[in-house]
């Protein structure tokens, strides 16, 4: 084969896409209710936005950033995330003028480049919200709850929030002092990776996978020992909204999440049967990216979803999306003036409707009934040279094999014919 698809990437094929459908009308109806409006933003942004808004010390701008020079010289990215982009867009489109919150939701693919395994992809897809110009802890809670609903909509269970305030920069300030204090003399132990994030971002050490860094940061100092009033207050409003919407969660102290910009609450959403890459679903607030990215300060909360793993779950869960296939109606049609007459009845019925397909591959009889068959389609219309002379067509449950004989007036003729034909294939379908 001279070509095949890029590694850690997929071809959907219809099979797949109509269960993409069927998930994605659950986001969108979800997001409608909660008051949301899709945002669709650009698949490559200028580096730069990235660079300040998910920030240079995490894993993605370091090291899985598709990132490449254009041919007017400039560094453009395909967009790893997409809170950036959205941040950029409401301060482009100047969207602090619109009512507050501004209640965001996109759905699309993002780019990064990582080792391709089991839940990860070079090209996944993620649904997210992003809700800008409000600091109300129920905000938080909203969005929180907004994705436990759609996972209990899918039939998902076993499903766990874990939940932690990565407070403020004041506060942070002080955590960082403490952090530094105690891993000063173990900076040996850590792992390169960490070893760079110390002076900038030893926060960051929570989110490393390596054994040794694990092991010495389980007596480390966590961000709940310093919150500030504010940040702890808060927090537990937050847990207080919550539990009034019914959503347990369970508090993870070391939960620091992988970008930068994230302040006071952060979440995942994990369920263990996925295997290592558990985290469906992750997310919190952001205060200071707006003012970050040149804007007014603007508060911000939001979450992303992987598209992916939300298929792997129902997978190890054995939940079966519920797929109509099939058409309305199919069409044999034998001979010339036949295929004419079936197509136009197709035409017409299509624009009423009614879902429904023919034959173009010139089979028999028998082999359009196959097809006919194998589309599951509800019924058959079969019409041919012997019907239009007698003025009929012969409709056949596919179900029952049951079939009858419509005689209509002038079919061949009449425009009023084709009417009654259609009026009464649509009776027959829809009853």
């Amino acid at each position: 084969m001279a070509t095949s698809r890029p590694k850690g990437t997929n071809d959907f094929l219809p099979a797949d896409t109509v269960k993409w459908h069927y998930v994605e009308g659950i986001l969108r109806d979800l997001a409608d209710q909660y008051g949301f409006a899709e945002i669709r933003t650009p698949i490559f942004e200028a580096t730069e936005l990235f660079l300040r808004g998910v920030g240079e010390t995490t894993d993605i701008v370091n090291k899985e950033m598709y990132t490449f020079t254009d041919k007017g010289e400039r560094s453009i990215t395909l967009r790893p995330e997409n809170t950036a982009s959205t941040a950029r867009a409401f301060i482009e489109h100047k969207m602090y003028g619109l009512p507050q919150p501004v209640k965001l939701y996109y759905m699309g693919p993002m780019f990064r480049y990582e080792r391709p395994q089991k839940g990860r992809f070079r090209q996944f897809h993620q649904f997210g919200i992003e809700a800008f110009g409000s600091l109300d802890p129920a905000l938080d809670s909203e969005v929180i709850t907004l994705a436990m609903e759609f996972y209990k909509r899918l039939g998902l269970n076993g499903l766990q929030v874990r939940l932690n305030s990565v407070g403020c920069p004041v506060c942070r300030g002080e955590h960082k002092a403490k952090l530094q204090e105690m891993l000063r003399p173990h900076l040996d132990v850590l792992c390169a990776d960490c070893q760079s994030r110390f002076e900038r971002n030893p926060l960051r050490i929570f989110d490393c996978k390596n054994d040794k860094c694990q092991a010495l940061i389980k007596e480390a100092p966590t961000i709940a020992d310093c919150l500030c009033d504010e940040c702890r207050d808060h927090f537990e409003k937050v847990k207080t909204y919550l539990t009034a919407a019914g959503i347990p969660f369970a508090v993870d102290a070391k939960l620091v999440r992988g970008l930068d910009y994230y302040t006071k609450t952060a979440f995942e959403i994990i369920l263990t049967e996925i295997g290592a890459q558990s985290a469906i679903c992750g997310g919190g607030r952001y205060d200071g990216l707006i003012e970050d990215l040149g804007g007014e300060a603007t508060p911000g909360v939001g979450f992303a979803l992987g598209m992916e793993r939300i298929f792997a779950a129902l997978d190890a869960n054995q939940i079966e999306i519920p797929v109509e296939n099939g058409a309305d109606v199919y069409f044999i049609a034998l001979g010339e003036k036949a295929r004419e007459k079936a197509f136009s009845w197709l035409i017409q019925l299509r624009r009423r409707g009614i879902k429904g397909d023919m034959d173009y591959m010139a089979r028999s009889f028998k082999a359009q009934m196959k097809a006919a068959d194998r589309i599951d389609a509800k019924y058959a219309v079969i019409v041919g040279e012997n019907e239009l002379q007698n003025n009929e067509i012969i409709i056949k449950n596919m179900a029952d094999s049951s079939q009858e004989t419509i005689k209509t007036e002038q079919i061949s003729e009449a425009a009023e014919a084709a009417d009654v034909v259609i009026e009464e294939l649509i009776r027959r379908i829809q009853k």
